[in-house]
């Protein structure tokens, strides 16, 4: 009979504990480092994940960088091989939090928000700050989010002979429906 009721306490608290966090494992990250004139450099990961703590707005997202999807083959070799040396940093993630967050002001209207934390990329890691909006879709919530990065920041050598045709600031979209 403990057992029983030593089970059944473990179920219950593991579901009130899985109501205070909302994720998702298909977040859809977007880049684009493109210079007019030349070829488009943009690729997308539809594979982030992101978790975020309702009670307190913490929020984590990491994604695998091979994950990354590009128009041409040669384009993600060069991401992967030369830039990113995703073998050596398999990972980007985020930590931070969003600011002034309650579930309960989230509503079917978009609403701003900053979201401050740490980002590590290339195994360097910077504090940022950007601007959000989340809303409420159904029983869900919609994060979208666009802000530039820097290659610099996170050491991220771009070869001498496509310097040109690489841009150094990568703008960066977000869009994550966390249920």
């Amino acid at each position: 009979m403990k057992k029983i009721t030593l089970l059944l306490f473990f179920i219950i608290t593991m579901q009130a504990i899985a109501q205070d966090k909302m994720v998702t494992y298909e977040g859809i990250t977007h880049f684009e480092a493109s210079v007019p004139l030349f070829e488009e450099v943009k690729a997308t990961n539809e594979k982030t994940t992101c978790i975020l703590l309702t009670k307190t707005g913490q929020i984590t997202c990491w994604m695998n960088i091979k994950d990354f999807k590009f128009e041409r083959s040669l384009m993600k070799e060069h991401f992967n091989d030369n830039y990113m040396e995703s073998k050596r940093f398999p990972r980007a993630v985020f930590k931070g939090e969003i600011e002034k967050f309650d579930l309960k002001n989230i509503n079917s209207a978009d609403k701003e928000y900053q979201i401050t934390g740490k980002i590590t990329i290339h195994g360097r890691t910077k504090k940022i700050r950007i601007s959000s909006s989340l809303k409420k879709v159904g029983k869900r919530i919609e994060l979208i989010a666009s802000f530039p990065l820097n290659t610099d920041d996170f050491n991220i050598e771009i070869p001498f002979i496509v310097r040109s045709k690489i841009a150094k600031k990568v703008n960066t979209q977000i869009i994550y429906v966390l249920q």
